[in-house]
C-alpha cells in the first residue's frame, strides 16, 4: 500500500478593505492511543507540558478517566480529554499509537472506521518477543517487515504512517525532572509526513528528530528498542540514543 502525498494546504481568500478580527478556532488535540501504558503516559504528560491538548483514548471509559486523573496530577494545567479510542481519533488530526505489539493489529482494526485520509499516524509499536511470552530484549519476526509496515497495511488508504520513538524510554519521559537530550529516529515514505511528525515531537524539550529513511527502515529502528532494553538492564533506565556529527539544521 502506498501513502498519499501530503495534501496541499488551503489558502484563505484575500479580502480588500477594512480588516476584521476573526477568532481562531481552538487547536485540535493530539490523540494518544495507549496512554494508560508507561510510554504513552509519558508522552501524554510531556506533550501537555509543552502546551498541547491531548485526547487520551481507551477501550474502557473507566480506564481512560483514571489515566486523565493521573495525568492532571502531574500536569495540573494540562489540557486532557478522556475519550474512547474512536472518539479520540475522530477529534484529532494526528494520532500517536503507543500499544503493545500484541494489541496493535486489533486496535487498528477497531479504529478503521474512525481513521480518515489525511490523518498522520505516528506508530511507536515494537514487536518485542515479550508479546509472545519471550524475553523483552529480543524481537519477533513480522510478516510485513516491521510493526510500522503492518500498521500501514491495516489503516485506511490515505492515512499517513510514520514510525518513531522506539529508543526513548518510558522512564525518561515520565521523570519530568530528567532532561531528555535524546534523538528520535523517524521512518516514513514521505519527507513531508516526517517533518510534520518532527514538529510535533520536538515540542517536547530535549528531543531531536532524525530522518532515518523510508518506512521499511523501521525494522531496524524498532529493533533498537531491544538493544536499549539490554543496555538499561545493565546500566540505567534513563539511557537514550544520540547521533553525533549531524548538521545543526536537520529539516531544511
Amino acid at each position: 500500500m502506498s501513502q498519499n502525498p501530503e495534501p496541499a494546504s488551503e489558502n484563505p481568500p484575500a479580502f480588500s478593505g477594512e480588516s476584521v478580527a476573526v477568532e481562531q478556532p481552538p487547536a485540535r488535540p493530539v490523540a494518544l492511543i495507549g496512554a494508560s501504558g508507561a510510554l504513552g503516559f509519558g508522552l501524554a504528560i510531556r506533550l501537555a507540558r509543552a502546551g498541547l491538548a491531548v485526547a487520551i483514548g481507551s477501550r474502557e471509559a473507566r480506564r481512560g478517566a483514571a489515566t486523565v486523573e493521573r495525568a492532571r496530577e502531574r500536569i495540573p494545567d494540562g489540557a486532557f480529554l478522556g475519550l474512547d479510542n474512536s472518539a479520540a481519533v475522530r477529534a484529532a488530526d494526528t494520532v500517536v499509537l503507543s500499544v503493545p505489539f500484541a494489541s496493535q493489529a486489533g486496535i487498528l482494526r477497531d479504529l478503521h472506521d474512525a481513521l480518515r485520509p489525511g490523518q498522520l499516524l505516528i506508530d511507536t509499536t515494537v514487536p518485542l518477543a515479550a508479546a509472545a511470552g519471550g524475553q523483552a530484549d529480543r524481537m519477533l519476526g513480522v510478516w510485513e517487515g516491521s510493526a510500522a509496515q503492518q500498521a500501514l497495511e491495516l489503516v485506511p488508504d490515505g492515512v499517513r504512517v510514520v514510525s518513531a520513538l522506539h529508543t526513548v524510554s518510558a522512564a525518561s519521559l515520565t521523570d519530568l525532572a530528567h532532561p531528555l537530550e535524546q534523538d528520535v529516529l523517524l521512518c516514513g515514505d514521505s519527507r513531508a509526513d516526517k517533518l510534520e511528525a518532527a514538529r510535533l515531537i520536538e515540542r517536547i524539550e530535549g528531543l531531536r528528530c532524525v530522518d532515518c529513511g523510508r518506512l521499511e527502515s523501521s525494522r531496524v529502528t524498532e529493533s533498537l528498542t531491544a538493544l536499549m532494553i539490554a543496555v538499561k538492564l545493565r546500566y540505567t533506565n534513563h539511557a537514550g540514543f544520540h547521533l553525533t556529527g549531524l548538521p545543526d539544521e536537520l529539516w531544511l
